[in-house]
């Protein structure tokens, strides 16, 4: 009886043991691929930079727009909006797909160094998931300088919402066009394309623009920042979306290191 209970404290012991080295294997990989990302000037240069830039340009811009009746806000506050949105989105994208197309080499290094796959893809993930939350912190605050916000708790969560979502778009176009310069011109022209028809600036009578990815986090900020209130299907729609993404990022991921195993 001494015996057995001996070998399930054993067993036990063995169990926490690997746990906490499969957290730390985690927390390596983490840092190793947000010190990665930061190691490039430009990309430190993106996350503070260009979401105040994009923010204020665009509610510049906006300001000399006539008011359209089917507008429930003056011009330049729905143009600071609509740039945040694009500004964090568009931001959390460059990272997929900056994630992606370094992936090959440096969790082939990682798995020489003892790292499952599994590891190296909930690190990678997990990079994509600190960053873009980041660049959704900086774009709101550049926002709340200057709009009132209705429901600032509310109006971070969909912007960030709308970070996770293109960082997993990034993901996937990485996954199909492999090159920082190609696939950044075509996250660029998506994501704008993206921001303007789920924007509200024209009137889109269309059942497409809800597949857009923006439609759900534009509606939904744009209702934390200008009217207070949360639509609870648009969450809903929202999350829904981005699980039917993590999804198609896990295959894309799957495919890039099988890429990588073969080369």
């Amino acid at each position: 009886m001494g015996g057995g209970a001996n070998a399930a404290g054993d067993r036990a012991a063995g169990d926490s043991t690997a746990g906490r080295t499969r957290r730390d294997r985690l927390a390596t990989g983490l840092l190793a691929h947000v010190r990665e990302f930061l190691r490039e000037p430009v990309h430190v240069v993106l996350l503070v930079a260009l979401p105040p830039l994009v923010v204020e340009g665009y509610g510049r811009a906006m300001a000399s727009f006539p008011e359209f009746p089917y507008m429930t806000t003056v011009p330049a506050t729905l143009g600071r909006v609509n740039g945040a949105v694009f500004a964090a989105a568009f931001l959390a994208g460059l990272i997929g797909l900056f994630q992606v197309v370094s992936a090959v080499q440096a969790d082939g290094r990682l798995a020489v160094c003892g790292f499952s796959r599994a590891e190296i893809f909930v690190s990678r993930l997990g990079t994509v998931l600190a960053v873009s939350v980041g660049s959704a912190a900086v774009t709101f605050g550049a926002l709340w300088w200057r709009v009132d916000v209705a429901a600032p708790a509310a109006a971070f969560g969909a912007l960030a919402l709308a970070a996770l979502t293109y960082g997993l778009i990034g993901v996937l176009v990485g996954t199909v066009l492999p090159r920082e310069l190609e696939g950044s011109l075509v996250l660029v022209f998506v994501a704008d394309f993206d921001d303007f028809l789920a924007s509200g600036i024209v009137d889109v009578d269309s059942p497409v623009v809800n597949l857009l990815p923006l439609h759900y986090p534009h509606a939904l900020f744009r209702s934390a920042v200008l009217e207070g209130s949360v639509p609870t299907d648009d969450v809903l729609a929202g999350l829904a979306y981005l699980a039917v993404l993590f999804a198609l990022v896990l295959g894309a991921y799957v495919r890039v290191a099988n890429r990588g195993e073969g080369a």
